[in-house]
């Protein structure tokens, strides 16, 4: 018998479905056995003897004894055409190349058009099979030739739904985006990564959907993708894998504690967490997080969570759950202690009360939360003895921020920075993220030199690769003439303006340089880069969307270029923050409240009755801690307490802060219920607004359609009424009498207590730049 000249597996698999096509089959196998007798490979009579042989041979391991009384011609005559019909396919296989039946095929195909297409059946419940059957079933009809293909790709789409409900995400809005992109051997690829049983989690979702969609010729696209955007390397847990750790350390009663009260979930998560840490992790699942390492090698990576609820249409879960940065730099049994105590945080965290109380906002304590986890390489390279990305940042389609008449809100937004990402996606204490409107990169919401300055990066985060750690450190310690591409990055500080580098000729001191980004965004291809990648994923899911990215530096003349990796993709809640809005111009000054025009979003706040005020002068000159600290408590108690009521929160500098010096240290939980968050600038007492678009803060703000609102009193061209607030009763004590003590810091205003048949009403326009509260009468 000559050599095989093709695998004989793939034409033996197709050969196997032609009995779904009876007319075609026998057409096909006709001309396969003319092609046989051709080519010398068997003759008609060698064949047909065979034939006879063959089926004698079935007839006695059938047991038949009397075949010419025990089986009719009819039936012998089947069996021969089987058995022709096997040995026909066994010959090919065997003997000519694939490339020759699919010719064979297509003849006949295209012969048989004059009649109607024959159906194929899947034999089977794609919902109730096991995962290998579904696999080897898509595999083989999407390597169908392609007029085969077209009569099967409805059960193809079948299976990789029930895949990608079963392996992906469950979250229908999610599914009938991904079907369109996601093929079978993408989900193989995944189950090729993925440890454990179980889901992977919105987060991989998003991340693997928004990929497959950039990746897909579009004519809409002004630069092509596909060339520009990558994944990071990638690996999964399971989110079963958490049922098994819950298992092993007998955890199942904690899956209760999101119906315990706020107060009783904050007292018992220290302890949770504790128990948590000090769990076992299952063995096999350590194993193969053993190996994994073993491929990855000192790489860092980030352990982050993916959880079957996060990045949902509705519910983003932005920064809810824990994820932890690893130098990976340790031998491999420390190395592997370090992810393990990073997964097992992250499961605790599922619990945490920030956690618990979000998913009771957003009544969705009833679901069973499951949390996957998604294993990357952080991106980067190395620069002495740190590790970081040349850029990263979070994106969003749809620009929230109009600071200036000229942008539109249409062509999205950036937070950039140098380093880890983690500066862009948190509210970080006097740093600031370069603030870019795709539509006019160049315009800032400040300006003058003094400004750019102050509102610039001066920190940022990386990993320690000789500490083995997770660092922040001044921007100066990197930045200098030596810095690959930093005249992209950085201008120079020439004390009454602000320098772009435009030669690197002459060494500039690093304290002079300021993180400005403003020769990358001027002359490169990287706004243009950002703005389709944004466009494009807008489009497809049909709604705003946002994504945290890394960015890889490609020196080149006479210009760089860049490799944008994708780290996550959320899509938005449809706000209605891009409305057309005017202000009312003939409202009374006695009836003025407050103006803003500085960092104004766009809608209208209506009959508010309650103005809940944190004074700030009085704030700023506590000393102490604790009082601080109680007052976030009490704005929480309000929050609480004014549910059902329409009322705004005003308050010193940042609202949610870290550092308690820069403002009310308050969670999502102490002010989902406010309709506004009101930050008050204190200039003398450091205490400024910096307001979080872009932030995992603001992401929480945009869901709970709460407004944020930056007033600067100091401002000679703003208007603030303090004498309303001061003049006005203070119903602290009566709303919490407990807490009548702090009435000094903290004042509630009944608006139609004090104006009868009035009540506050603030209109804001990020298309002029204002915003006015006032008193209006209903």
């Amino acid at each position: 018998m000559p050599i095989p000249t093709s695998p004989p597996s793939k034409i033996l698999d197709l050969t196997l479905t032609l009995s779904n096509y009876p007319i075609l089959a026998k057409k096909i196998r006709a001309q396969m056995r003319q092609e046989l007798f051709v080519k010398g490979i068997i003759t008609p009579t060698m064949l047909e003897d065979e034939v006879e042989r063959k089926a004698i041979d079935t007839q006695r391991q059938e047991g038949l004894t009397d075949p010419l009384h025990q089986e009719t011609e009819e039936i012998w005559q089947k069996r021969l055409s089987r058995v022709r019909d096997n040995l026909t396919d066994f010959y090919f296989a065997y003997n000519l190349p694939f490339s020759r039946f699919e010719e064979i095929v297509k003849a006949a195909v295209n012969e048989n058009r004059v009649g109607q297409p024959h159906k194929v059946i899947l034999t089977f419940n794609p919902e109730l099979a096991p995962w290998y059957m579904l696999f080897e079933q898509a595999e083989k009809y999407t390597n169908y030739p392609p007029e085969m293909f077209e009569s099967v790709k409805h059960h193809v789409r079948e299976i990789i739904v029930v895949l990608l409900k079963s392996l992906v995400s469950d979250q229908l809005a999610f599914v009938r985006i991904a079907r369109n992109f996601v093929n079978i051997f993408d989900l193989k690829e995944i189950m090729a990564r993925k440890i454990g049983r179980g889901k992977i989690g919105g987060k991989s979702a998003g991340m693997i959907l928004a990929y497959k969609i950039l990746c897909q010729p579009d004519p809409e696209d002004v630069i092509d993708l596909k060339e520009h955007v990558t994944l990071p390397e990638t690996y999964f847990i399971g989110s079963d894998v958490y049922y098994d750790f819950k298992t092993v350390n007998n955890f199942e009663q904690t899956t209760s504690q999101k119906y315990l009260t706020r107060e009783e979930i904050e007292r018992q998560y220290p302890r949770i967490r504790a128990a948590y840490l000090a769990g076992r992790f299952p063995e096999d699942a350590t194993q193969r997080l053993r190996e994994m390492l073993a491929e990855i090698g000192q790489s860092p990576i980030i352990v982050r969570s993916s959880s079957l609820l996060e990045d949902n249409f509705g519910s983003a879960f932005a920064g809810k759950y824990d994820s932890f940065f690893l130098p990976n730099q340790g031998n491999p049994e420390e190395n592997l202690a370090a992810l393990i105590r990073a997964v097992i945080q992250i499961y605790a965290s599922i619990l945490s009360p920030d956690a618990l109380f979000y998913r009771q906002i957003q009544e969705l304590d009833d679901y069973d939360e499951r949390m996957a986890i998604l294993i990357q390489k952080v991106q980067g390279e190395r620069y002495g003895k740190y590790f970081f990305p040349y850029i990263a940042g979070v994106g969003y389609s749809s620009n929230p921020f109009i600071w200036n008449k000229k942008l539109k809100r249409e062509d999205g937004f950036l937070r950039i920075v140098l380093g880890m990402g983690t500066r862009a996606v948190d509210r970080v204490d006097r740093d600031y993220p370069r603030m870019v409107g795709l539509s006019h990169p160049q315009l800032r919401p400040v300006s003058g030199p003094a400004d750019i300055i102050k509102y610039s990066q001066r920190f940022m985060d990386v990993i320690d690769l000789e500490e083995n750690a997770f660092k922040t450190i001044p921007v100066s310690e990197i930045l200098s003439s030596s810095f690959p591409g930093v005249q992209y990055l950085a201008s120079v500080d020439e004390g009454d303006f602000v320098k772009p580098i435009f030669s690197l000729g002459t060494a500039i001191p690093p304290e002079k340089m300021v993180l400005t980004f403003d020769n990358l965004l001027k002359n490169t291809d990287f706004v243009k880069l950002m703005k389709t990648i944004l466009k494009k994923l807008d489009r497809y899911y049909e709604r705003p969307i946002d994504i945290e990215f890394a960015v890889q530096f490609i020196p080149g003349y006479p210009k760089p270029d860049f490799k944008i990796f994708l780290l996550q993709c959320r899509p938005l809640s449809n706000h209605n923050w891009a409305q057309n809005i005017s202000l009312p111009r003939d409202v009374a000054v006695a009836d003025q409240i407050f103006t803003a025009n500085r960092l104004v979003p766009s809608g209208v706040v209506d009959k508010i009755k309650y103005i809940v005020y944190v004074d700030p002068l009085a704030y700023s000159q506590l000393s102490d801690t604790s009082v601080r600290m109680e007052i976030a408590r009490i704005v929480g108690r309000l929050n609480k307490r004014l549910e059902g009521e329409k009322f705004i929160l005003m308050g010193p500098g940042r609202w949610g802060s870290s550092n308690i010096d820069l403002g009310v240290k308050v969670t999502y939980a102490d002010i989902y219920n406010t309709s506004m968050l009101i930050e008050i600038a204190v200039a003398r007492n450091g205490l400024t607004p910096e307001l979080s678009y872009g932030t995992h803060f603001f992401q929480d703000l945009v869901e709970s359609n709460i407004y944020p609102l930056a007033l600067f009193p100091d401002n000679p061209d703003i208007l603030f009424n303090y004498n309303f607030i001061n003049q006005s009763p203070n119903k602290l004590a009566l709303l919490l009498p407990q807490d009548g003590l702090y009435a000094d810091y903290i004042k509630v205003v009944n608006v139609a207590e004090v104006c009868p048949h009035k009540l506050l009403r603030v209109v804001m326009s990020a298309e002029e730049s204002m915003a006015l509260g006032y008193l209006h009468t209903y």
